[in-house]
C-alpha cells in the first residue's frame, strides 16, 4: 500500500498533464480548413476544452453545416493530431513532479482522457509519461464522455479502487463535473483560467484559480496527505 493509503489519483491528459490543447487547436484549424470553414479562432476552440474529441466533431457538424461523417471528421482530425503530437508536445513541469513523487510513493495512477486511445498513447510514448501511467481509459471506449463519470469510473475499474478513494487531476469544467458525479474529489488546474469561477470548478477540493502557474507537486501531495486523514 502506498504512503497515502488507498487513494488513486486520476489524470486528465490534455491540458492537464500536457500542454496539448496548441495541437489540439491546430489540427482542429487545419481539419475544419480541408472542409470549407476557414478562420477557426482559438477563442471558438476554448469552448471544447474539457469535451471529447467525438462530441467536439459532433457539435462541429450541428454548429458548421458539416455533411461529412463523424468517423471520417475523426480520422482525419486524429491524423493531424498524431503528426503535431509527434513533433512536440510539452508536460508542465510540475505535473511530471508530481506523477513522479506518487510513482515512487507507490499511488495507483490513471489516465482518463476524452482524447482517442491512438492519441493518448502517442502523447504519453512521446512524454516518457507511459513509463508511470499504464492504465489508459479513452472516451471511446465508454457510452459517454465528460461530464458524464464514465471514463473515470472506469479507470477507478481498472486500478481495483472504490471512487471514494479516487482523486482526479483535471483541468477543465466538464471534467470537474464528471469527478463530481462519479463520487471522487478533484484537484482543479484551470486551463483557461478566465473561467476558473465555472460552477462546475466549485465542487472541487481543490481549486487552483491561476491554473499550472499555481500549481506545484509538493502542495498537491500534502492535500491529497491532508485528504488522506479526512476520509
Amino acid at each position: 500500500m502506498s504512503t497515502l493509503g488507498t487513494l488513486s489519483v486520476i489524470f486528465d491528459l490534455d491540458g492537464t498533464l500536457v500542454d496539448s490543447e496548441p495541437n489540439y487547436y491546430e489540427a482542429g484549424r487545419r481539419t475544419l480548413d480541408e472542409y470549407g470553414v476557414p478562420d477557426f479562432s482559438w477563442a471558438e476552440h476554448e469552448r471544447y476544452v474539457g469535451i471529447s474529441t467525438r462530441e467536439t466533431i459532433t457539435d462541429w457538424r450541428r454548429r458548421y453545416g458539416l455533411s461529412a461523417p463523424v468517423d471520417e471528421l475523426l480520422a482525419v482530425k486524429n491524423g493531424h493530431y498524431l503528426r503535431l503530437a509527434g513533433a512536440s508536445t510539452r508536460v508542465f513541469p510540475e505535473m511530471r513532479a508530481f506523477v513522479e513523487l506518487l510513482a515512487a510513493e507507490g499511488v495507483p495512477m490513471a489516465v482518463a482522457s476524452g482524447s482517442s486511445p491512438q492519441a493518448i498513447g502517442a502523447t504519453l510514448a512521446g512524454t516518457d509519461l507511459d513509463a508511470y501511467l499504464r492504465t489508459v481509459v479513452s472516451a471511446d471506449e465508454v457510452a459517454h464522455g465528460k461530464p458524464a463519470p464514465d471514463v473515470f469510473l472506469e479507470a477507478a475499474r481498472r486500478l481495483g479502487a472504490d471512487p471514494a478513494d479516487c482523486v482526479v487531476v483535471e483541468d477543465a469544467a466538464p471534467g470537474a463535473a464528471a469527478a463530481h458525479a462519479a463520487g471522487m474529489r478533484c484537484i482543479a488546474v484551470p486551463y483557461v483560467t478566465a473561467q476558473a469561477d465555472a460552477p462546475e470548478f466549485a465542487t472541487a477540493g481543490l481549486l487552483l484559480p491561476g491554473g499550472q502557474a499555481e500549481f506545484t507537486a509538493r502542495a498537491a501531495h500534502a492535500w491529497l496527505a491532508d485528504a488522506r486523514r479526512r476520509s
